[in-house]
């Protein structure tokens, strides 16, 4: 009998393969890109902090002001995001990444050459610039290319890659800190930075199909975010992610210190031990491909603060124990970073999800928010300094409960994000 042939409204079965192996290839090379984008952001810190040390004794300068660079690096990403959102959504993500991916390169140029602190604090906010960019477009191509479920799977899997790099990270520092001295950091961001520029320029393309012509103007401008500020969906995912980032840069500015200077580690040692925390961050960006698409959204980010806010009291209660064994905080920020892991890609999906056409300043204004308040926190860490880990201990603690508190409450309410349109760059 021969074969009934196919209706003339379907595609024949070998195109519609092709067709699937093609958005697969697409999907990879995506995913590919935006671990690489998202990857500025713990390379800038996480490389170089086992050298903070070094820096203090190379140019002579305290524990308070060697924060500094970290602080001035939160506080350039935040406010340069406020531009940056928008300059997407009005020319496109790739022409910001390529633009910010020369300004990271110039900073850390200058930041490796760097002669005193003031220069320094010159390199390191460049860096940031450049940083804003790359992940500031990172997360609006999400929201151009998916749905928001579909999104916060795309984003865990490029996370899951990222998380090799605060990974790997502190452990090269550490031993090129120890070989080499402290520029071999900026050194090696240099050279990563210079990569990604030829990855960028070969890969990326412009996934805003529709950008907005009034973007840059002040008073569409001011517009966008104030509609993005009224949000109560965005507002719950973006102080979600504010907690997680307000105890994670708590313990990234005074880790070093406490390591070195309570537990008497060398760098290159701190760098290992800052390696097993970052494993809960990486066994977490991994939990969360399985997790999300069992739980949704809300009820990861619930079960990821659940776990950030016993964590954060366990390492409290040790430090107020007086208990100054090195496991009393590798193992509770372990179990921290685990949750930040697991509820990293939910929150950043979420907090984009309600604006279709304006992604890039939605995005914007979450880190914006977020990295505020990790400077603040920073900033404050540095003058609670007391040569202890309670300062620490009582920062992450806070956070990891705040988190907790919002998932139970904004997100609970206003979280229902596990649908939506398909994006035009999608259709």
């Amino acid at each position: 009998m021969p074969a009934e042939p196919a209706s003339a409204g379907s595609p024949p079965a070998g195109s519609r393969a092709q067709t699937a192996l093609e958005h697969r290839r697409e999907d990879r090379r995506v995913v590919l890109l935006l671990a690489t984008l998202i990857a500025f952001q713990p390379l800038s810190t996480d490389l170089y902090l086992p050298s903070m040390p070094s820096i203090a004794a190379g140019l002579a300068l305290g524990a308070g002001a060697v924060q500094a660079t970290l602080s001035v690096y939160i506080l350039g990403f935040a406010f340069t995001q406020l531009l940056a959102g928008p300059l997407s959504d009005r020319f496109g993500r790739r022409p910001v990444v390529l633009a910010g991916l020369l300004a990271y390169v110039a900073g850390s140029v200058l930041a490796m050459s760097a002669g005193s602190l003031g220069l320094l604090l010159a390199g390191r906010l460049l860096q940031s610039v450049g940083t804003c960019c790359t992940v500031v477009c990172a997360r609006a191509i999400v929201r151009d290319r998916y749905d928001p479920a579909t999104g916060a799977r795309r984003l865990a899997l490029a996370m899951s890659w990222v998380a090799l790099m605060p990974l790997a990270a502190p452990i090269a520092g550490g031993l090129l800190a120890a070989q080499f001295g402290w520029r071999a950091a900026f050194a090696t961001m240099t050279a990563f930075a210079l990569g990604a520029a030829v990855l960028c320029v070969r890969g990326l393309r412009e996934s805003n199909l529709e950008p907005a012509r009034d973007a840059m103007r002040p008073g569409p401008m001011i517009a966008n975010y104030a509609s993005v500020l009224r949000s109560r969906t965005w507002l719950g995912f973006t102080l979600i992610g504010t907690a997680m980032y307000w105890g994670l840069f708590s313990f990234l500015s005074e880790a070093s210190f406490v390591f070195g200077g309570v537990h008497g580690m060398s760098p290159a040692a701190f760098g290992f031990a800052f390696a097993v925390v970052t494993t809960g961050f990486l066994l977490g960006t991994l939990s969360v491909r399985r997790v999300l698409p069992r739980l949704g959204v809300q009820r990861t980010i619930g079960v990821a603060t659940g776990i950030a806010a016993v964590a954060g009291c366990t390492m409290l209660a040790l430090a107020l124990a007086r208990i100054d064994h090195v496991a009393a905080v590798i193992v509770p920020q372990c179990l921290f970073v685990f949750g930040h892991g697991l509820s990293q890609s939910a929150w950043q999906a979420g907090s984009v999800a309600p604006f279709p056409r304006h992604a890039g300043a939605a995005a914007a204004m979450t880190g914006f928010v977020q990295n505020v308040v990790a400077a603040c926190a920073g900033a404050l860490i540095g003058r609670l300094h007391d040569g202890s880990a309670l300062p620490m201990a009582g920062m992450v603690a806070a956070a990891g409960v705040a988190a907790a508190v919002v998932a139970q409450t904004l997100v609970r309410r206003h979280g229902g994000v596990d649908a939506g349109p398909l994006p035009a760059a999608a259709r």
